[in-house]
């Protein structure tokens, strides 16, 4: 069994820690992106350097920090052993001690996406067990803006489930904080699908259809001889209008953003150094 260590341009002793521990067991190895990429970019360094190496039949995506219990990782890989399974994925009994309100953001995003995208998504994480194949197909994904967990489960492949506790931290604290999760939820909503496209759609029918309405009353009053009331209204109309439109066009910039994104085709991340005896290589 080998160890790949992704470090996602740390500025701490990580990388020195995983090159002291390279050194000492060959079957650890580690690369080093330049810079911090994100989450996203790092899974897939480290899944695209598997499928290079040509070596191993699976591969286990863990955090580094002790909140996926290995001894789990070695439940999912006896399931994998038993057949028939080409992704076994940790589900979380509970999610760890977070405030109520990130709760409910999570469950939020959860049933959104889960709505928007027709997958199940709620308590998933990124720790899976991907068979040889399965990571083939997901790096052969040409898109610069992933989403691990959904990209795995959109397969459809034969699917085991784990369930975990998630593990007390070994250390530091989470870099996350609600404008990067919120960041992350809404980025990952818009890379898998089209769903809030057709909500501004929706919600631009719906006011055209209250816009008839009420001119239609409007005109009814005139010719009626009824003064049309209500310049509170009127206000209060101009920004629920304005409000719709500017969010419909803050949606629509994210997706001509992902747009731009794609056609730019950047690489997702680039390796500055690699340790190793099965992936150690210096690339830049």
């Amino acid at each position: 069994m080998d160890i790949l260590a992704v470090d996602d341009g740390s500025t701490d002793g990580t990388w020195a820690a995983i090159t002291e521990m390279s050194r000492a067991n060959p079957l650890v190895n580690g690369v080093r992106l330049s810079r911090n990429f994100g989450k996203e970019s790092a899974i897939f360094a480290g899944l695209e350097k598997f499928e290079k190496a040509k070596g191993g039949d699976c591969v286990i995506v863990m955090d580094a920090d002790m909140q996926h219990p290995p001894e789990t990782a070695v439940e999912m890989f006896g399931l994998w052993l038993g057949g028939g399974y080409a992704i076994v994925e940790g589900i979380k009994i509970r999610r760890q001690k977070e405030s109520r309100l990130k709760r409910a953001g999570a469950r939020l995003f959860y049933f959104i996406f889960g709505k928007s995208a027709g997958l199940d998504m709620g308590n998933t994480s990124d720790f899976k067990l991907l068979d040889r194949g399965v990571v083939a197909l997901l790096t052969k994904m040409p898109e610069r803006s992933t989403f691990f967990r959904a990209m795995a489960n959109w397969t459809g492949l034969p699917t085991a489930k784990v369930f975990y506790e998630v593990g007390k931290r070994a250390g530091g604290k989470t870099k996350w904080r609600p404008f990067s999760l919120f960041r992350l939820a809404f980025g990952s909503i818009a890379s898998y699908t089209a769903a809030p496209l057709h909500i501004v759609t929706f919600a631009g029918v719906l006011f055209f259809v209250f816009a008839v309405v009420l001119g239609a009353q409007s005109l009814w009053a005139k010719f009626s001889g009824r003064s049309t009331e209500g310049f509170t209204t009127v206000i209060l109309l101009l920004l629920i209008i304005g409000g719709v439109l500017m969010t419909s066009l803050g949606i629509i910039g994210v997706y001509i953003a992902k747009i731009y994104e794609e056609v730019k085709y950047r690489p997702r991340y680039i390796i500055a150094e690699a340790v190793g005896t099965v992936y150690g290589r210096r690339e830049s």
